[in-house]
């Protein structure tokens, strides 16, 4: 993995506990407002029990109690209902491919999936592959791929949860379009894979060599899936082709959404759009929406100008 990925997942965490800090603040703030109120409360109640007004009310009030047996009259605004999460947990990141597309993908290191740290496996998830084939004095081949998954919970203040996932599905798809150095750049709306999906591909140069870079992200119910996949002859050996590379990352992504609707028991969720949410246009994003619970830098790198490692 390279530093620009390491750096990009940096800042995406960074801006995920920003946003979940401020959300904190605004509940503080909310608290200590409710918290002062209820002492001018107390005394408001105090100074008018000593009215002959307040005492007729009152015995009126609790006649009209007594006739009603007690019961109280309910608020008219009820608190704001979300739609509930569709799903409840991910699946392992390093099982989500079948060791076929693996072994497409990177075949030389099919078994050496690392998974990603999180302190909340149900909330986020993510497992990397490096691959080098050395062909001597020809040069090698050099593959990396990473998978990310990304759940949302349902919220009163966030909103619903498949609302949250569609604005972090457009801001990984705008991330992806705007590393440093990226050269010929191009989105590509991609069908038939979850709610909203979108291949971003563009070219890396690097001392090593010149790098493919093929970024595609899907949002399946409230789960965000974020392929990152690169390659690159090295050493003189030729650079693989961009649409080859590509046609194997939309594969993988199909495998990948399939595997989130097969773990939370639901067969069709991974192809059919939500209603609750409209797909962004490819080359869009909305602003980011902090997940239910703190991200880390697990959380999708979908800026993947990769190194040999």
């Amino acid at each position: 993995m390279s530093e620009g990925t390491m750096q990009r997942a940096a800042q995406r965490d960074d801006r995920a506990r920003r946003a979940m800090g401020a959300e904190g603040a605004r509940r503080l703030r909310l608290a200590l407002v409710c918290a002062a109120a209820v002492p001018a409360v107390l005394i408001t109640a105090a100074c008018s029990s000593d009215s002959g007004d307040s005492k007729a009310k009152s015995g009126a009030e609790s006649t009209r109690s007594a006739d009603t047996g007690g019961s109280t009259q309910p608020s008219a605004s009820a608190s704001p209902t979300v739609r509930a999460a569709a799903y409840q947990k991910l699946p392992d990141a390093c099982a989500v491919l079948s060791k076929d597309t693996l072994s497409d993908l990177v075949p030389k290191g099919a078994t050496s999936g690392k998974k990603g740290s999180s302190d909340d496996p149900s909330a986020r998830a993510s497992c990397a592959w490096n691959s080098l084939d050395n062909n001597g004095v020809k040069g090698s081949q050099f593959r990396w791929l990473n998978v990310s998954l990304l759940r949302f919970d349902s919220d009163a203040t966030r909103g619903s949860a498949d609302d949250q996932a569609h604005a972090y599905y457009g801001q990984q798809v705008k991330d992806a379009q705007s590393v440093d150095g990226a050269k010929n750049a191009k989105v590509v709306p991609l069908s038939g894979t979850g709610a909203e999906a979108s291949a971003v591909r563009y070219d890396l140069k690097k001392k090593e060599g010149l790098f493919k870079q093929q970024t595609v992200v899907a949002r399946v119910e409230n789960v965000v899936v974020t392929l990152d996949y690169n390659g690159a002859g090295l050493a003189g050996e030729k650079t693989p082709d961009a649409d080859d590379l590509t046609k194997a990352a939309e594969k993988a992504l199909k495998e990948a959404v399939a595997a989130v609707s097969s773990a939370n028991g639901t067969g069709g969720a991974a192809t059919s759009p939500s209603s609750s949410s409209k797909p962004s246009k490819p080359a869009s994003g909305a602003p980011s929406s902090s997940p239910s619970k703190s991200a880390s830098s697990s959380a999708s790198p979908s800026r993947s100008a990769a190194k040999k490692s």
